[in-house]
């Protein structure tokens, strides 16, 4: 008898021809173009772009491009998708930190993309491969969210599609089931394409069409799916006041004064407009943030003017102010609300300050980076539950950069919040697209809570919103302007209101459990055939 070969006796395989060299890399540098351009289509699909399905072929490229790469490669063409996307998208960020610090955040963002890229990768030979690679995808938006700093959540695929069909899946399970949702019809469409491009047995194209119809079926059924409790209320009249700014650019906080007169003349300019009939009465007015950077509780001449602003209306408004701390150092941003002859009767802090905005981690480390660090503020967290009661209506209080988070929203809707309101300073970002980004975050949000929407800015865009993400009305940029809208309020719970971060969680789970099988499928498959799995990267 013959004894069996050992594996050291097993010839090792021949080197690729010089033939197949070039064909090889012409393959990689086919899968690096792919990924790069996978992540332009995403931007593109994102507002103030309206061409929502652009995320389908954008998720197809990706997961054709790490269809059975190793997780090393599956990491490098996810961080060039994750580059293809947020360089465009984030330029917005230029105009606050010039270009360096752009392109820096650009890239470290990236590098989750990476992740996802290599999770999705090491997925991708798994049965129903879309469906585990989308909660992948969740899983790394979701640690993109939280870390550093508390997260940069900007750029969820969820939060790009407030146009599209699938906006509803928001009531059901948040922007996290909706990012997945979107991702695995993406997904699906590659696997579709790539075994029909593959010329593979018919019945193989089943399972990855049947998985793009359910996908693209579950918007519609999830609009069919009622609210859990409550229904709709009373309607109220608010306004939301935009006053204008002197100028564009970081230099408006120079010029503090003039943003607060601005928004004093515009109120007085509505109430002139009610006596004679012109406009209804409001039952509240929504000033933006930053409307009175001068700390009213300090100034007696800007609470004087706010005062008289307060007085012409007739109704409490809600006022976005910087305050200065006891300790002298620090400052908060606020929202008061204002009666005329009370003062101040409630108060509602930033629960999430932004990060290189208002205020500077590694403050030291970074000042050798940007001139910008040393003009940045101190601005403190607060607390509170985000709502606030103003003529007898419980408003929820977002902030401008905390519409991207989760919690806070839900808190506010917990808190009561029958209608909820985006203050916002968009100023320091000009004409870019920056403000579009966040008024689709706000038009996803009124999906989720089923709520009404105000948006109330400095410098536009404003605009109001219902609850099924329809923006009724809106303002321009750098134009002093007033929304005075017929809001419905409601007190519904949707089931994404009432399992808040589970679906979330849930899919986390899923991808960690699905990434763990991969690993395990792949290391037998290459011990078997005698393969390296650390090759080099795009491989």
């Amino acid at each position: 008898m013959t004894a069996a070969p050992t594996a050291d006796a097993v010839a090792p395989e021949p080197p690729p021809s010089r033939a197949a060299r070039p064909a090889g890399w012409a393959a990689r540098g086919a899968r690096v173009l792919g990924a790069i351009a996978g992540g332009v289509l995403l931007y593109l699909s994102f507002p103030p772009s309206t061409l929502w399905w652009l995320v389908l072929p954008a998720l197809a490229l990706l997961g054709v491009v790490v269809h059975g790469r190793r997780a090393r490669a599956g990491f490098g063409y996810g961080f060039l998708f994750g580059l293809g996307f947020l360089l465009p998208l984030l330029t917005w960020i230029s105009s606050l930190v010039q270009e360096l610090p752009w392109v820096a955040l650009s890239v470290f963002e990236a590098l989750f993309f990476g992740l996802a890229g290599a999770g999705m990768a090491l997925v991708s030979r798994l049965p129903a491969a879309p469906v585990w690679a989308a909660a992948v995808w969740v899983a790394g938006e979701a640690v993109r969210g939280r870390v550093p700093w508390g997260g940069f959540p900007w750029g969820r695929v969820g939060f790009g599609q407030p146009d599209g069909p699938l906006l509803p899946i928001a009531a059901i399970g948040g922007v996290p089931l909706l990012s997945f949702v979107t991702v695995l019809a993406g997904l699906a469409l590659g696997e579709l394409v790539r075994r029909v491009v593959a010329l593979r047995n018919p019945r193989r194209f089943v399972l990855p069409a049947v998985l793009l119809v359910l996908a693209l079926a579950a918007g519609p059924l999830a609009a069919l799916v009622p609210p859990l409790s409550g229904g709709p209320g009373r309607t109220v009249t608010i306004a939301a006041v935009q006053g204008d700014v002197p100028r564009a650019g970081l230099d408006f906080n120079a010029q503090r004064r003039a943003v607060l007169d601005n928004h004093v003349d515009v109120t007085v300019q509505l109430a002139e407009d009610v006596a004679a009939g012109r406009v209804p009465q409001p039952d509240l007015v929504i000033w933006p943030e930053n409307s009175s950077d001068i700390d009213p509780l300090r100034n007696a001449d800007a609470a004087a003017q706010i005062e008289r602003a307060a007085r012409a209306v007739g109704v409490p408004i809600l006022v976005g102010s910087v305050l200065r701390n006891p300790d002298g150092i620090t400052t908060s941003n606020s929202a008061l609300v204002w009666e005329a002859g009370a003062g101040v009767v409630e108060r509602n802090d930033k629960r999430r300050v932004q990060p290189f905005g208002e205020y500077i981690p590694w403050r030291e480390f970074f000042a050798l980076f940007s001139p910008y660090v040393e003009r940045a503020g101190y601005f403190v967290p607060g607390p509170g539950p985000g709502a606030v009661d103003m003529a007898g209506v419980r408003v929820g209080v977002a902030i401008c950069w905390e519409i991207a988070f989760d919690d806070l929203l839900a808190d506010s809707v917990a808190a009561g919040a029958e209608v909820l309101a985006v203050p916002s300073n968009n100023a320091t970002f000009g004409y870019s697209d920056m403000t579009y980004q966040q008024l689709a975050m706000s038009r996803v949000r009124a999906v989720e809570h089923d709520r009404s929407v105000i948006v109330a800015t400095t410098s536009g865009v404003s605009a109001t919103i219902t609850p099924d993400g329809t923006v009724t009305d809106s303002t321009g940029f750098f134009t002093p302007d007033v929304l005075v809208d017929r809001t419905e309020l409601r007190d519904t719970t949707t089931l994404a209101s009432r399992l808040r971060s589970g679906p979330e969680w849930a899919l986390v789970a899923v991808a960690v459990v699905a990434v763990g099988v991969g690993i395990m499928v792949r290391r037998r498959t290459g011990a078997r055939a005698g393969k390296d799995e650390n090759g080099p990267l795009f491989q």
